[in-house]
């Protein structure tokens, strides 16, 4: 237990997959994954999207085969990326084995949708054979025909049931490198299955809010349902399902992480909603900080605070911190400590500097620790 034991969070225990290089499950990191949504067909366009996720920091990326063309198209867009790759597989069998033998890292597939015995069997063949894991992604909207009957609506048993019966086909294939999603957009619904999914199996389970909505209202929608879950410990990757450019997906997957320390990419910035006190103007401030400061991976806390009443506190609490002052002349503090004075036209530059050179300084050091472990 730490010095501040109403912070814990005791992550469930669950069993250890790969997707790719990306271990999911177990003692891994909880990872932050998207999808493509261009033409997988169009290389380029899909190419160019996959590298904006892997800069804004995704670890996983989903792409959709529903044809052949498509399955074609896979080999040459893994080629050129760095991430692993989910394929996107929903009814044809022959799309699955056509991925895997592609390069995909992970099949996202419901193995009772694609026929007979025989073609679950080569499927899973063909992920032992090229290294694949799988994740069963069971969702409120597309539930079995004699589920949906005998529970008369989408509701959480059964979903869980759902994923429990596609989870047996594979066991039974003597195949269990694979993770479980229940997705719904009704965010009651999607915490009320993941909690009985939880209780049920030992999987690594796969969160996501489906179908949320627009970058606001699904960035909320999303929060509350996965936040929910990851703070009892529940969630051992993520998607942020976004009506918007899937690099925002990524975003707010790390920011809603970040909230619960459970993930600490790039610069964390604690900042006040400004009032008549302010010093200078927030909002415009923090607006140009985080878009000058998004390339920064390295975890560091920036507090930008208006005035005096609560700023030497949060700035106490931060690696870098500015709280403003009266005519026009800021206090920046550095660990926690009070350093020095800056003015209203230099500290944005200022901190940008600031906030540069401990990264780089971090890194540095990170690196001369690994060096001398080898």
């Amino acid at each position: 237990m730490s010095v501040r034991p109403y912070r814990d969070i005791e992550r469930r225990k669950s069993r250890k997959i790969r997707v790719g290089n990306v271990e999911v499950g177990g003692d891994a990191p909880i990872s932050v994954q998207s999808m493509t949504n261009t033409l997988t067909t169009d290389v380029a366009a899909t190419v160019d999207q996959i590298l904006r996720l892997e800069e804004a920091g995704a670890d996983i990326v989903r792409v959709s085969c529903p044809d052949r063309e498509s399955t074609a198209a896979l080999k040459d867009i893994i080629k050129q990326v760095h991430v692993p790759i989910v394929a996107d597989i929903h009814f044809h069998y022959k799309r699955a084995i056509e991925a895997a033998e592609a390069g995909a890292a992970c099949l996202r597939i419901n193995p009772g949708n694609i026929g007979s015995t025989e073609r679950v069997r080569e499927v899973v063949k063909a992920a032992k054979d090229h290294g694949c894991s799988m994740r069963i992604g069971v969702n409120a909207g597309s539930l079995e025909k004699e589920l949906l009957e005998r529970y008369g609506e989408p509701c959480p048993e059964a979903m869980v049931e759902s994923a429990l019966n596609h989870a047996k086909i594979l066991e039974d294939q003597d195949f269990y490198e694979f993770k479980i999603s229940v997705k719904a957009s009704d965010v009651f619904l999607a915490v009320a299955a993941y909690y009985g999914l939880a209780e049920a199996c030992d999987y690594p389970l796969h969160l996501g809010i489906t179908e949320a909505g627009g970058l606001r209202g699904g960035t909320v929608k999303s929060a509350i349902g996965m936040g929910n879950l990851l703070w009892a410990g529940i969630g051992d990757t993520l998607r942020v399902s976004l009506s918007a450019d899937p690099v925002e997906e990524i975003h707010v997957g790390y920011d809603i992480l970040k909230s619960l320390g459970l993930r600490t990419r790039g610069v964390q910035i604690i900042s006040c909603p400004s009032c008549a006190r302010q010093g200078f103007n927030v909002v415009d401030t923090v607006a140009e900080l985080e878009k000058r400061l998004a390339h920064i991976s390295t975890p560091i806390s920036l507090s930008i605070i208006g005035c005096i009443v609560n700023g030497p506190g949060e700035a106490r609490e931060t690696d870098i911190g500015l709280t403003g002052g009266g005519g026009g002349n800021h206090k920046m503090y550095i660990s926690g400590r009070p350093d020095h004075n800056i003015s209203t036209e230099k500290m944005v530059d200022h901190i940008v500097e600031l906030v540069e050179e401990r990264a780089a300084k971090i890194e540095a050091e990170e690196a001369a620790k690994l060096a001398a472990a080898e």
